[in-house]
């Protein structure tokens, strides 16, 4: 017996004659691929879900996204693929609105804004694109990742000047190194001038 047989089997056994058994028969019969999400998941929720936020400090970024309060679009993407990159939407345009973007952390929010000053919109939404593969979901990833980073590299702290040691330690490698290339000139000087004589 295949597939199809076994199902409609099942279903006649299941069943007890109501109207609805038509509409059960016709979802059983239906082929799905044994690689189809709910057979390999059978008790997933396959709905979006965004967690609650983690625990933390509040004047550091956690990595914690709220997906509702981002706008994400899908379009076509450009470059090679063949007929797939014309028929699916795997480009991904995330956007948001930094000023009330109240996730970030104010100090960040602050130091985004004026980094980001001539990267927003005249309505102050900053877009995030994302292209790199032909997989919707793994360009939403991408666009949240770049997003993450962009936080993140705000909130290190402003590089402060060498020490005098690591001052030193640097002169004294660029002297040793401008002794090296002199010596290697000399030598392959001297070199030129053995074959000539």
């Amino acid at each position: 017996m295949n597939k199809i047989t076994c199902a409609f089997i099942s279903v006649l056994q299941h069943s007890n004659k109501s109207y609805g058994s038509a509409t059960l028969l016709g979802r059983q019969l239906s082929y799905k691929s044994d690689l189809s999400l709910d057979k390999i998941y059978p008790n997933a929720r396959l709905k979006l879900y965004t967690p609650p936020p983690p625990p933390g400090s509040g004047d550091k970024f956690n990595g914690y996204i709220p997906m509702d309060k981002l706008e994400i679009s899908y379009s076509r993407s450009s470059g090679p693929g063949g007929q797939h990159v014309n028929t699916s939407n795997t480009k991904v345009d995330v956007r948001f609105k930094l000023s009330e973007a109240h996730w970030i952390p104010e100090k960040t929010r602050e130091k985004l804004l004026k980094a980001l000053a001539n990267k927003l919109n005249k309505e102050g939404y900053y877009f995030i694109k994302s292209d790199l593969t032909r997989s919707q979901q793994m360009n939403l990833a991408d666009a949240l990742e770049k997003l993450r980073t962009l936080i993140r590299a705000q909130e290190l702290d402003e590089p402060t000047a060498p020490s005098e040691e690591t001052v030193e330690k640097l002169r004294r490698r660029q002297e040793k190194a401008a002794r090296e290339r002199l010596q290697q000139k000399r030598s392959r000087s001297q070199t030129k001038q053995d074959r000539q004589a």
